[in-house]
């Protein structure tokens, strides 16, 4: 890399803005990432419920992924090493009209210990990471790019800017900039979930952890509880809403949301209702990518541009991380240029 190390901005720290930012980091870049969460993670965050108990959190977004690339195997062992991820081989069925089957298949699970957001929390630890900014805008600054949050205040200039928010929001903020990017963007359609978390002071009689739910309102029901190094009491359950039926739902109070999911998941489990100890809802408004890019990020080295994200590489954990390593790469290779 000839010349002073750029200056880069990453907007958002979930899974694949940390994976770009900490491999770009590697090559002596200034790098930043910004967030307007109060933590790292974005889907695959950790919701933790102080009135139920020290450690009774939830995985309200991603549940598990799974581990198919060499790439990403590397990388669990060593955040396994340090205690960041740990296999779950809880029982994973398929709840149908006929009632409970085996989910077919063999499949390596994993999951951040002692949350999903564990591994996000690990990757932002040696990066410049802040918190809090929502950033709104991004305008030229001659041979650099002025970032700018919600209240138009200056959050830094930059020499190139990457973006891991939802396709949709990624449109929003490259449109003024990059409108070819954008218009890349804004081809991917996204899906909402609704989901719902559950506490019970009774356990849930069923013998299994987590199920496919392939009929009725429902798509995953899963006892987060029930996961490696979570707290087990209270009895925790993650409830998702399919994407046809979230859509449809999309601007509804969470109260009836609530409770017609909760009435689904009894329905769906075959067994009487149970009132919960505790319940919130949660709108994932950009969950899914109904149409995920091909190419698996984008860049424009001309305008030091970029993108990367789940929308970007099949919706998957796994494939939000390879789309920011290929984004790092792909940033990599026009550094020596």
């Amino acid at each position: 890399m000839d010349g002073e190390a750029p200056r880069i901005a990453v907007i958002g720290a979930g899974i694949s803005g940390l994976t770009c930012a900490t491999e770009i980091a590697k090559l002596g870049c200034g790098v930043s990432v910004l967030d307007k969460a109060r933590g790292p993670g974005g889907r695959m965050s950790t919701r933790r419920v102080p009135d139920l108990g020290v450690g009774a959190d939830f995985d309200h977004g991603a549940q598990y992924f799974t581990v198919r690339s060499p790439e990403l195997s590397s990388r669990v062992e060593q955040w396994s090493s340090e205690g960041v991820v740990a296999p779950w081989h809880g029982r994973i069925v398929a709840l149908g009209p006929d009632g409970v089957e085996e989910s077919s298949g063999i499949t390596r699970r994993v999951v951040g210990t002692p949350g999903m957001n564990a591994i996000c929390q690990r990757l932002a630890a040696g990066l410049d990471t802040r918190l809090g900014v929502q950033v709104s805008s991004i305008e030229s600054d001659g041979d650099a790019w002025t970032v700018l949050d919600r209240a138009g205040d200056n959050v830094g200039t930059f020499e190139k800017v990457i973006c891991t928010a939802p396709a949709p929001q990624t449109e929003k903020l490259l449109r003024g900039i990059a409108p070819e990017l954008a218009d890349r963007a804004a081809a991917v359609q996204m899906q909402p979930c609704w989901s719902v978390l559950l506490a019970f002071d009774a356990p849930i009689p069923v013998d299994f952890d987590g199920a496919f739910v392939n009929h009725g309102p429902l798509s995953w029901v899963a006892r987060t509880s029930a996961k490696p190094a979570r707290q087990t009491p209270p009895d925790r359950w993650v409830l998702h809403a399919g994407p046809s039926w979230s859509e449809a739902h999309l601007e509804d109070d969470a109260e009836p949301v609530v409770e017609a999911l909760v009435a689904a998941f009894f329905d769906a489990l075959d067994a009487r209702p149970s009132q919960p100890a505790w319940c919130k809802g949660h709108r994932w408004r950009f969950a899914l990518a109904q149409n995920p890019l091909a190419d698996g990020c984008f860049y424009d080295r001309r305008l030091g541009i970029g993108a990367c994200g789940d929308w970007a590489n099949g919706n998957r954990v796994e494939g939000a991380f390879l789309s920011g390593l290929r984004l790092a790469q792909e940033i990599e290779r026009a550094l020596d240029r």
